[in-house]
């Protein structure tokens, strides 16, 4: 894989819906819970797939999950809507994976619950240190799956009973919430250039 394409980070390639995630989302900074819900979702989504699939899924995950309305998909039964969603052609059909996005839904209500929200929550693993994290890789082989705010992150909340969202998962959501920058040097969306 190219480190760049067209100016920007080769894994975004030439797919439209991939180029408009890279341009339009990826790496800007989330402060909102529910879009952080929404990641959360299809981070946890995404084990073992490719992200592509996850985002010609992603009005399928909007449709099906009360366009992630947290509080709606934490009063969902388990028992009645994972045998429901296991027919509806637009998520990944996982059991595990319906159950925990509703199971996760009432953990994330809690952390709200305790901090505030759960953007506050996020920030009490980066130290109070300016956000985003912007990291100098010139290469797509620099960039780690993991760190160590992804690893404290997921580890307190497996605690917490989260499932799905181990520390690599844990590291593409805050790449893809822009609590850390790892646009290439070069790309046109690097943080300081004009997106």
């Amino acid at each position: 894989m190219e480190n760049l394409v067209d100016g920007r980070c080769g894994w975004a390639g030439t797919d439209p819906l991939y180029v408009e995630y890279h341009d339009r989302e990826w790496g800007r900074l989330v402060t909102d819970d529910r879009t952080l819900f929404e990641f959360l979702v299809l981070e946890s989504a995404q084990a073992g797939l490719s992200w592509l699939t996850i985002l010609r899924k992603r009005e399928g995950y909007r449709e099906a999950f009360h366009d992630f309305d947290v509080e709606q998909i934490a009063r969902m039964d388990p028992e009645t809507e994972v045998e429901r969603l296991m027919h509806h052609d637009g998520i990944v059909r996982n059991r595990l994976k319906i159950r925990h996005t509703i199971e996760n839904a009432r953990r994330f209500m809690a952390i709200q619950k305790e901090f505030g929200s759960f953007y506050r929550y996020i920030l009490t693993f980066f130290d109070d240190r300016p956000l985003p994290v912007v990291n100098h890789f010139e290469t797509l082989a620099e960039i780690p799956a993991t760190s160590p705010e992804s690893d404290a992150m997921s580890r307190d909340m497996r605690k917490r009973g989260f499932r799905f969202f181990g520390s690599t998962i844990c590291y593409a959501f805050l790449q893809a919430t822009g609590f850390v920058d790892d646009h290439l040097e070069g790309c046109l969306c690097r943080s300081g250039k004009t997106r």
